[in-house]
Formats: structure tokens, C-alpha cells, sequence
């Protein structure tokens, strides 16, 4: 099952995140010439892939107690990271919300 998250900077849809069957991918929509995601995700490229989940959406989930909330209240795995972001993407700190792309 692979998910698919629509990536919103400043409210504009700037690119996708993938989850592939190993790792994932974060991919700007080639019309997209907004701010970048992250420093670390320049325009440059129009695809980055990751064996692991990407640090920086990593680093925008919630921790401790926050964390283990959210995992009960929506029974959600605690190594699903994909899943979290994808609870919490529509009010992250910063310029970037993540939405789901429904099949």
C-alpha cells in the first residue's frame, strides 16, 4: 500500500510524498517555483528518494506525551510515521502542511 501525501508551502501545492515499498520519495511538481520545502530539499532536484523516513518531516512530528496522545486517539502505530504526518499535516509549525491524496 503505498500512500501519497500532497506537500503545501504557504498554502501552495509544491510537491508529493511517497511512500514506496522501500523508502520514500519526495517529488516537486514540475510548474512549482515557490520556496523550497526545506533547505535541505532545494528546487534543484525534482526528486529526492530516502531509505528512511525524510529527517525534516520527521523532526515536524509530535514527541513524548504529544506522541503517545496521538498514537492512542487514533490508534496509530508509533513506527508509522507516514501515518502520523499524515494526521497531524494540516497543522505543523512553519510554512509546510501535508495533506493526504486519496486513491
Amino acid at each position: 500500500m503505498n500512500r501519497k501525501a500532497l506537500i503545501l508551502v504557504n498554502d501552495t501545492p509544491a510537491g508529493e510524498l511517497i511512500e514506496l515499498d522501500k523508502g520514500f520519495e519526495i517529488k516537486y511538481f514540475p510548474l512549482y517555483t515557490g520556496q523550497p520545502i526545506s533547505l535541505t530539499l532545494p528546487l534543484i532536484k525534482e526528486r529526492y528518494t530516502f531509505d528512511l523516513f525524510p529527517a525534516f518531516f520527521d523532526g515536524l512530528l509530535p514527541e513524548g506525551i504529544m506522541l503517545e496522545v496521538l498514537l492512542k486517539k487514533f490508534k496509530l502505530d508509533a513506527d508509522d510515521y507516514f501515518g502520523q504526518l499524515l494526521t497531524v499535516g494540516s497543522d505543523l509549525v512553519g510554512a509546510v502542511t501535508v495533506e493526504e491524496i486519496e486513491k
